[in-house]
């Protein structure tokens, strides 16, 4: 299983989106949505609700 570097989600392999950059790290995209928010909307994963990162993100700061 490839997880998605922009929401978190879990998808079989040879599913997505592979972007190989000129430095050889390899970015693994589960959908366009993804891609679009990522590389061309440029937003950040913690401010969006549907992402992973953001309810990581929630429920660390609900612990302090």
């Amino acid at each position: 299983m490839t997880k998605c570097v922009f929401c978190g989600m879990e998808k079989e392999p040879f599913k997505g989106v592979h972007l190989i950059c000129n430095d050889g790290t390899v970015k693994f995209f589960c959908s366009s949505k993804c891609r679009k928010n990522a590389l061309h909307l440029k937003r950040d994963k913690r401010k969006l609700k549907w992402t992973e990162f953001y309810i990581k993100k929630e429920s660390s700061e609900n612990k302090k």
